[in-house]
């Protein structure tokens, strides 16, 4: 059960029509998880600052089961998820940074319980 946010200082009106859902789709293909599964969240207009600069930035976290749990995973999955958010939001990888949050099942609550029950 992946959990994507996307925190970025870009307008509203500079993000591709669809993004939520293209992110949602790419992050199903990256960590191997069903689209269904993904939750996504985008906030944009965000005040940021990245590595001193308050040029147009973003950042992307990202909070799952059993695929982060590794450099090397994380090595893969960070140069796919650059691929797409520099397609998308045409910023360079420069101004991009990505935050890899590995999570037990005993850390999401859905249905009135946590996933190590369900």
């Amino acid at each position: 059960m992946p959990f994507v946010e996307l925190e970025t200082s870009l307008p509203a009106e500079r993000l591709p029509p669809g993004l939520p859902t293209k992110l949602c789709e790419a992050t199903a293909t990256i960590l191997g998880k069903p689209a269904e599964r993904v939750h996504v969240t985008v906030r944009s207009g965000m005040p940021m600052v990245l590595s001193g600069s308050a040029e147009p930035c973003a950042q992307l976290l990202v909070s799952a089961i059993g695929v982060l749990g590794s450099a090397q995973q994380n090595q893969g999955h960070s140069a796919r998820f650059f691929d797409f958010l520099t397609a998308e939001l045409g910023l360079g990888p420069e101004r991009i940074m990505i935050r890899f949050f590995p999570l037990e099942p005993w850390q999401i609550g859905k249905n009135r319980t946590v996933m190590t029950f369900l």
